[in-house]
Formats: structure tokens, C-alpha cells, sequence
């Protein structure tokens, strides 16, 4: 992909002024300085379809797509334009504006099972709207959350699971219980320890792996059984596993559901759906029983986020966004399983999940995970023109781009076969990457690098750091 990517100059003078002025540099911890390897931009400039450029002009092929936010592409074109027309009439008024009545009605018709819908601007809001919702219907206060998936909200009945859960009373922590992805038993064991007392049961449809043996089916039946909710979280699978979500393409209603990223290209909307006997109770009509304070947000019906989640709407609905995402990805999975068998990394190196939502593992020497092997491969695709922390494709994603990123793989994993061999320390330029939910920080300074020449025989950068 020409010559090697090393200049970041512009990335380090911004990372010292942000370090200095926002608590880890960052305002989305996925996004902060310790998940990617001191090689890497640390800003971005500006995005166009799949590509984006970073604040010293360095081009780069984007995987992950603003955290699986932009399934079109950057700047998607149709979904700016209605963006850019409705801001000229304005964004936020002191009663409803129609588009709200509109953008509600497009997204019931591409959400089928849902009844009434209520948006906001991000995922965590809405997803504990629903358990608020649920723990009103019911009476209860356990909610029991998968504990196979990673991340549900911001909020303290998710974060006090976490590894990052100072700040939240261990009152709260108890209140959250949890359960194993495709193991009915394991729900069943959590009910017969908590009788009457679970409000819902909360997880997405899958993350990558399907559901087994009717699991989400199972699952529905037996909170209804026991009197509880059954809550998806499609933040991630809606409109990557289907157009109408993961639920239209395992075929589930369930009682309630949560929506985001993808549904705005990357504009800031969400929404909570569900059936409407629970969802008016977070209504001004409803009088059986005491009222829902559910979802109120100054900004949540912004007129040009809805119209950018209409327009989105519009292009899956008539365009063959889904198809193409499931084609991209798997020429991705089987050419990237071609290359790690032919560099003989395979046990060490692999794409996994959904074709539209494809990640990938890093082992070490002893097929241990290893953040030192995930920084390295990201290192040297940094390198070679790929911003890439997964494997998230986007409707824009052309073979061109897939092309390009196979030849930059294979470069990566040359050197990463090399640093199985020699040590990984050997090739990695500073610390690891780290994971977001860790109790503590580093307890060492971190490098900082200075100067890093291009060494294109050797394959991966001499380098001098100062500390």
C-alpha cells in the first residue's frame, strides 16, 4: 500500500493538549490513547465513505466504522443531504416538530414487532429506559443481563458488573445478576435462586455466534413464565444482521427493544421499542397504573439526526445494504484464513463472528490472549494504510478496499509470525494496548516516541524513544 505509514507528529502534539484538558483524552473510552499502540493516529480529520484521514494527512481503510456506528459510509451523501436540509429550518423547538411523528413511523415499519417507539441521542439511555421500564411493569428490582456480552449502558446497573465499578454503591451491584448466552439452564438457575424477584432478563440476539436450539425462543418463554421482560439489545446487531434487526432474521418479538449506532450513520440517535401495553406507561393517557418517567431529552428529537435516521432507513429498505455487508465480510473471513495458513499463524491469528460484524483474536506463543499481539497486528496495519481495531465493514467497502486491506494484512502478518518466533517485544514500539474495564492504570510511565525511521527491509520500524 506504498510506503509505510510513521508520521504522527500532529496526533502526539494533540494527545499532550487533550491528555491535559480531558479525562483520558478521549470522550468514548474505546476511542482513548491506551487501546490502540503509541504508532497510531491518534485524531481524526475527516472520513469519505470507507477511507479516512488523520490530522497529519496520513490516509487510512477504516474498520469498525466509528464503533459500528456508520454502516453506510462516512458522508453517505443521501443521508447529509436530508441532514443538511432539515438544519436549515432549524434543529430543536419548544413543541414536537413533524419530523418526529415521521421518523417514529418509518422506523415501525422497518421494526415490525415494535409498537410504539421513543428515541433519544445514545445507546445506554435507552437501554436503561427499558430496564426502568421493566422494573415498573413488574414490581421488581433484579435485572438479569448476559454476562457473555460485553456492554449494555453507561449506567450504574451495568458498570457496578464491571471491572470499573468505583463510584457505584454495592447496593446497586447487587441488583444485577447474570446469565450465559445459549444456556437456558443457567436462566433457569437464576430464577429458582431469585423467585419473583427478576424484572427482566436483557441481551443481544448474538454476537456473532447464533442462537442454538430455539435459546432466544426458550428464553422469551420463560420470562413470561416468571413474570419477567425479555429485552434486546440491537444496538449493535440492528441493521448488520438485517434490516429489521437480529429479531426479524431469528424471527423473535421480544417485549422490548434497543436501537442505535447504525440507525443515524453516525448521527446521534437511538431509540427504546417495545410493545405498547409497557411502552404507554411512559405516556400522559395511561391511568392504571403510576407513570414512567421513561425517556426526556433535550436533544433526543434533534430534527437533523431524525432526518439522517429516515434517510438511512430508506437506503436499507430499498438498497442491498445487508447483502453487501455479509458479501464483504466473508471475502474478508475466508482470503484473511487463506493468509494465516500460508504464514502458518493460524492457531494464533483469526477473524470471528458475524460476516456483517467481524472481529478478530490475538494469541501469543502459548495460544494465551495476548493485548500485545492485538497492539502489534494493529500496529503494522496502521502502518500499511488500515485503521482496523475489527473487522466491521460498511456498504462502502468496495472490493477495491478489500483488496488493499488483504495485502496489508499479509504484510502484518509477516511480522507477527516473526514476533512468535523472536518475541513480541522485539517488534512492538512501547506498552500494549490495554482493555477498557480495568480496575487500575498503568503504574509505569508510559513511552513516548520521538523518532521513528522507515526500515522496509527488516519489515517493522527501528525506532529511538525518550522517556
Amino acid at each position: 500500500m506504498g510506503n509505510l505509514i510513521q508520521n504522527f507528529e500532529q496526533s502526539d502534539r494533540l494527545r499532550r493538549r487533550a491528555a491535559q484538558i480531558i479525562p483520558g483524552g478521549a470522550h468514548t473510552y474505546a476511542k482513548g490513547d491506551d487501546q490502540y499502540p503509541l504508532l497510531s493516529p491518534g485524531f481524526i480529520a475527516s472520513g469519505y465513505g470507507c477511507h479516512v484521514w488523520d490530522v497529519d494527512g496520513n490516509q487510512y481503510i477504516e474498520y469498525g466504522m466509528g464503533n459500528r456506528a456508520v454502516g453506510l459510509g462516512h458522508a453517505y451523501a443521501h443521508v447529509t443531504a436530508a441532514a443538511r436540509a432539515e438544519l436549515d429550518r432549524g434543529c430543536n423547538f419548544v413543541r414536537p416538530s413533524r419530523i418526529e411523528v415521521d421518523c417514529a413511523s418509518t422506523f415501525l415499519e422497518t421494526i415490525e414487532g415494535a409498537e410504539m417507539v421513543k428515541f433519544c441521542k445514545n445507546g445506554s439511555d435507552a437501554v436503561s429506559a427499558a430496564i426502568r421500564l421493566a422494573r415498573a411493569v413488574t414490581g421488581r428490582d433484579l435485572v438479569a443481563r448476559c454476562s457473555d456480552h460485553p456492554f449494555f449502558s453507561t449506567d450504574d446497573w451495568f458498570i457496578g458488573t464491571t471491572e470499573m465499578n468505583a463510584g457505584i454503591p454495592q447496593a446497586i451491584q447487587d441488583l444485577t445478576v447474570g446469565f450465559t448466552y445459549n444456556d437456558i439452564e443457567s436462566a433457569k438457575a437464576l430464577l429458582k435462586r431469585h423467585p419473583s424477584r427478576i424484572a427482566a432478563f436483557i441481551l443481544e440476539p448474538s454476537r456473532g455466534e447464533k442462537p442454538r436450539d430455539h435459546f432466544l425462543h426458550k428464553l422469551r418463554k420463560l420470562c413470561h413464565e416468571n413474570g419477567a421482560l425479555f429485552i434486546l439489545d440491537e444496538m449493535i446487531t440492528g441493521f448488520r444482521w438485517h434490516t429489521g434487526g437480529a429479531q426479524k432474521a431469528y424471527d423473535i418479538v421480544p417485549d422490548l427493544s434497543c436501537f442505535g449506532k447504525a440507525l443515524g450513520n453516525g448521527f446521534s440517535i437511538s431509540a427504546l421499542a417495545g410493545k405498547r401495553e409497557f411502552m404507554e406507561l411512559g405516556g400522559i393517557e395511561q391511568t392504571a397504573q403510576p407513570r414512567v418517567f421513561l425517556l426526556s431529552t433535550t436533544h433526543g428529537a434533534e430534527t437533523h439526526a431524525m432526518a439522517a435516521a429516515i434517510a438511512t432507513m430508506h437506503v436499507y429498505q430499498h438498497e442491498p445494504v445487508i447483502t453487501h455487508l455479509a458479501h464483504q465480510g466473508n471475502m474478508l473471513r475466508a482470503s484473511i484464513n487463506q493468509i494465516t495458513a500460508a504464514h502458518g499463524v493460524e492457531l494464533h491469528f483469526g477473524v470471528q463472528g458475524h460476516s456483517a460484524c467481524l472481529s478478530y483474536f490475538t494469541l501469543d506463543e502459548n495460544g494465551m490472549p495476548s493485548q500485545a499481539f492485538r497492539s502489534l497486528f494493529l500496529q503494522e496495519t496502521i502502518r500499511r494504510g488500515l485503521l482496523a481495531p475489527s473487522m466491521v465493514v460498511s456498504y462502502t467497502h468496495q472490493d477495491e478496499d478489500i483488496a488493499k486491506t488483504l495485502d496489508a494484512v499479509d504484510g502484518a502478518l509477516k511480522i507477527y509470525r516473526r514476533a512468535l518466533e523472536d518475541g513480541v517485544e522485539n517488534y512492538l514500539v512501547g506498552r500494549p494496548s490495554e482493555v477498557v474495564f480495568r480496575r487500575f492504570n498503568y503504574s509505569t510511565p508510559q513511552s513516548v516516541i520521538h523518532h521513528v525511521p522507515e526500515d522496509k527491509s527488516a519489515g517493522f520500524p527501528s525506532f529511538i524513544q525518550k522517556n
